[in-house]
């Protein structure tokens, strides 16, 4: 544990994985090597794809963050109140700046908790982290430094006091749905009777406004998009034309997905000289970086009762764009 220049109401820890994590080769060479080929969406996240995923939020197709803001400010006393959380964990905290919303009820109702933020940038969760504690004398920030897909269970999280585990901004989705279940399974694990999650989900809608919200007219997501091989240039030693993939989003309806693709201009070899490997591309041959998938109010209460959850309270946007649901442990 280390203390920060702040002081004591800003601490950190790292969170060893309790299962070994695939690294980058690993999951090149897994998936980009020979067709279908396919990239973790977990390397857009770099310090400047951070930043393009801010910009996304802003731009007026994407609707999923502003729905959950609205949803978060609109009933985050009812769920305070219902939750009563004496610590508050958050995963894939990023900037915490929908978190306000939460501690601006706590604040509110004179709920002090303290919050637990766990994502792998240890820089952008102390300096969230420190913003924070200046805004709320009362709260104390405990980040969490790692990579919470590779397990909880060293969760060091204090066994004493209610606890709300939040997971927002739809991530849910960007597991397979085999993973998804397993990610909620080990959740429920690490709750007990009196806990409850906040997950939001974004749900199933029509084609356009879906595929607007992954390929927005400014060209921001299709600049985050191909930020990935500016990943694999940097880190891999690579030689991929960035700016000759073209930005594909589709919805597949019987998937309930929206699929994130990356299609070759033109034909091309690329060398990876950290793998000591080149792959040859075919024109218009694609890469899919991303699967993003939606919800049912049905799909979305079979899958959390499949994991041992049920939902206590369902706050939906306007026209059902967008679901935000607190859960507990169901009953034995």
């Amino acid at each position: 544990m280390t203390d920060s220049p702040t002081g004591t109401r800003l601490t950190s820890t790292d969170v060893a994985p309790e299962r070994q994590l695939a690294s980058l080769a690993d999951d090149v060479s897994a998936g980009l090597l020979a067709p279908p080929r396919w990239l973790s969406p977990k390397y857009f996240y770099d310090d400047h794809g951070s930043a393009l995923f801010e910009a996304i939020c802003a731009t007026p197709e994407y609707y999923p963050s502003r729905s959950e803001a609205g949803l978060l400010a609109a009933h985050g006393r009812e769920i305070i109140e219902a939750a009563a959380p004496e610590h508050m964990l958050e995963l894939g905290s990023g900037s915490s700046r929908k978190t306000r919303h939460l501690l601006d009820a706590c604040d509110a109702l004179n709920r002090p908790c303290r919050y637990w933020p766990f994502d792998v940038s240890a820089q952008m969760m102390l300096d969230a982290g420190a913003q924070l504690v200046a805004d709320y004398d009362w709260l104390s920030v405990h980040a969490l430094i790692g990579d919470y897909t590779g397990g909880l269970a060293n969760v060091p999280l204090p066994d004493q006091g209610r606890r709300l585990i939040v997971f927002l901004g739809g991530t849910l989705g960007n597991f397979e749905p085999a993973d998804a279940l397993a990610m909620l399974e080990q959740i429920a694990a690490l709750m007990r009777d009196d806990d409850r999650l906040l997950l939001g989900v974004d749900r199933v809608k029509d084609t356009a406004t879906l595929e607007a919200a992954y390929d927005d007219a400014e060209g921001v997501t299709a600049d985050f998009n191909r930020n990935v091989l500016r990943v694999l240039n940097r880190e891999l030693d690579g030689d991929f034309p960035v700016q000759d993939y073209s930005h594909r989003a589709v919805f597949d309806r019987d998937m309930a997905r929206i699929e994130m693709r990356l299609a070759a201009d033109h034909a091309h070899r690329v060398t990876l000289a950290a793998l000591d490997t080149t792959i040859d591309i075919e024109a218009g041959e694609e890469i899919v970086t991303e699967f993003s998938h939606k919800f049912t109010p049905d799909t979305l209460a079979a899958l959390l009762e499949t994991a041992g959850l049920t939902i206590d309270r369902h706050f939906e946007a306007e026209g059902g764009a967008y679901s935000l649901v607190l859960a507990g442990k169901a009953n034995p």
